[in-house]
Formats: C-alpha cells, structure tokens, sequence
C-alpha cells in the first residue's frame, strides 16, 4: 500500500501528473483541488495517496491534503459511485462545500457534478449525512498555481481536463468557451467552468 510521496513534479497535465521519488516516476490522477495548488514543475511536493487495484487496472491518486483523500474514500462508499465520480465530486467543489451540500440535503446542486443523477444524489445525502460533520470546516483550497506550459491552448487542455471528469465534450467544450477570458491559464478556466456549472 502505497499512503504518501514525497517527490519531485515532472509534468502536469489535469488530471494526471508524475512525481519523481528517487528516479522512479509515478503517474497519479487529482481532482482539480489538488491541482489549483501544486507547486510549479520541478519542485518538490507531498502528496497522500490512494491505491486501487482492479482486476484490469491499478490507480494511483494524489491529493494534497487529508482530507480530501477523506472524502474520496468516503464518496466511493456510496453503492453506485466509483474513483471517477469522487474525483469529480472534488474538482467541482470544496471538501467543506460538498460537506454543505450532505448536511443541507441538497440534492439538486449534486446533480450537477457530471455522473451524479438524482437517485445517486440522495444515496449521498443518506448514506453520507453522518460523516458531513467530518467534511464541513476541515478548509482546503487556495488560488489556482498551475501554468500551461508555452505553446499550449488553456482551452483546449481544459477540455480535455472536464471530459476527464464525465462531461460530454460537446458540454466541456461549450464549458470551457465560455468560462475562458484573454491570459487565463488551464487552471483558471477549469475552475471557472466548473463553478459555473454548479449554479
């Protein structure tokens, strides 16, 4: 069981990144929370980790702080909902905003994470409700870090990012659009498609 790295960033690109840890480079999928606040390519990072092995695949997730592994493990819990939802679920709102959500028993602004219907929502609010209490609060999240690299097209990555998430590429396309302005890296338009999209 692999818990934690501690390494240095080769290469980012939502919702992969690889960190050096003495010459071995592990390739991890992050949720955008995790993402908007990673230091720059060629720094060093500490990452929790989660591992699943599957009978056709093995993953390996990063996340920068605890909690956010928390919810990850906690999400997959719910019948129905596997590391691909609990990935959205975190790049399209905050540990203590989803914490928020349970508690209040919003159903309606869960559906709006790609992958999440309306029973999936309220098999979250009941069989999560519980646990919210360890959500709300536990904070997490500052401003958006991540640079694209020269050359590259913030829009074009933050398409390919949100299809990564669940959305259709017709609606990541249409997201990204018109959530992008002039100078705004991947970060920014992903962050704010996906705000967006939860209103």
């Amino acid at each position: 069981m692999i818990g934690r790295l501690r390494g240095v960033i080769v290469y980012k690109a939502p919702p992969w990144l690889m960190v050096d840890v003495g010459g071995v480079g592990y390739e991890l999928e992050a949720p955008m929370s995790t993402f908007y606040d990673l230091p720059e390519v060629g720094r060093e990072v500490t990452l929790f980790t989660h591992y699943a092995q599957k009978e056709d695949a093995v993953n390996l997730y990063g996340f920068l702080r605890e909690n956010e592994r928390r919810l990850f493990r906690d999400v997959q819990k719910v019948s129905g909902i596997g590391a691909r939802i609990a990935l959205a679920v975190l790049s399209g709102v905050s540990v203590e905003a989803f914490g928020q959500l349970i508690s209040h028993g919003d159903v309606t602004a869960l559906t709006r994470i790609p992958g999440i219907g309306k029973k999936t929502a309220e098999r979250m609010v009941l069989e999560l409700r519980d646990k919210a209490g360890n959500f709300v609060g536990t904070g997490g999240g500052g401003g958006p870090v991540l640079a694209a690299a020269p050359g590259q097209d913030p829009v074009a990555e933050a398409v390919v990012a949100l299809q990564q998430l669940g959305y259709k590429p017709a609606e990541a396309s249409r997201m990204a659009r018109e959530a992008a302005l002039e100078g705004d890296d991947v970060a920014v338009v992903i962050r704010k498609a996906l705000q967006s999209a939860l209103r």
